[in-house]
């Protein structure tokens, strides 16, 4: 049985107070938790019988076996599975982002945590291992968000900055800087380089004035066909798929 101080400590770190306090996060679900296990140093793991005996030898500080119950007092999930882990926050060098070499993703403000892990899984999908993001975007580790990154965090680093500021220094340099615009030029006529940084905005207001400012290369994803009457706008998520896709097709094409 889990005891009342665990699942406390665990409901805890549904707060980023907690999180930042103890170094830790959540990660529930039998794929996702096996998928972090050799990525991530796991302080704590409760899981049933039937689910440990599948995993062999498990690299847990802390062990403990777990029935329904006791799983569905200290899951966040409406539909909780048979392992749930608690796991210390990866420290990720900003270093490691050059974007003259790669393809960087830049959040500024995103705020729907769905939306910020759904970009981290697209991420990996198109071989994209850094988001830079600005210190008002979601928290990626949140239970929401890494649920919904569905163990991208384990290929994708995620660094929180003055977005502003770095941005200012790549365009210094002469890094190509993409932004999606409605005055921006059609993406799929327009060269685009293999190494840069791509900006995404928030939800509701895109990007902010003075990130815009930065912006050497405005794109403009054109709905189809281009005189029909149609929605606004796309969810930021889905901007990011088409975007990162068009660029990886320019790659596959040019290689």
């Amino acid at each position: 049985m889990l005891s009342k101080s665990k699942i406390k400590q665990i409901r805890s770190l549904e707060l980023k107070k907690f999180r930042n306090e103890l170094n830790a996060f959540v990660a529930e679900g039998n794929k996702l938790v096996a998928d972090m296990l050799h990525a991530f140093e796991c302080d704590l793991l409760i899981a049933k019988p039937s689910w440990m005996a599948t995993q062999g030898d498990i690299p847990a500080k802390e062990l403990l076996e777990a029935d329904d119950d006791d799983i569905r007092k200290a899951s966040f999930l409406k539909n909780p599975q048979d392992v749930l882990a608690v796991f210390k926050r990866p420290t990720w060098s900003l270093d490691d982002a050059d974007p003259k070499k790669q393809l960087i993703l830049a959040l500024d403000g995103i705020q729907d945590p769905g939306n910020l892990g759904t970009i981290i899984r697209l991420a990996d999908w198109f071989g994209v291992e850094h988001i830079i993001c600005s210190q008002d975007t979601a928290d990626v580790f949140s239970p929401k968000t890494v649920q919904a990154t569905m163990g991208a965090l384990v290929h994708v680093k995620v660094h929180y900055t003055d977005l502003h500021d770095y941005l200012k220094k790549q365009a210094e340099q002469q890094i190509p800087l993409y932004g999606t615009f409605l005055d921006g030029k059609n993406m799929y006529a327009k060269e685009l380089s293999e190494t840069g940084i791509i900006i995404m905005g928030n939800e509701g207001n895109g990007i902010r004035p003075e990130i815009e400012t930065l912006v050497n290369e405005k794109l403009y994803i054109p709905n189809y066909p281009q005189d029909r009457e149609t929605s606004e706008s796309l969810n930021v998520a889905i901007a990011t798929a088409v975007v990162c896709a068009e660029f990886r097709r320019r790659r596959g094409n040019a290689g």
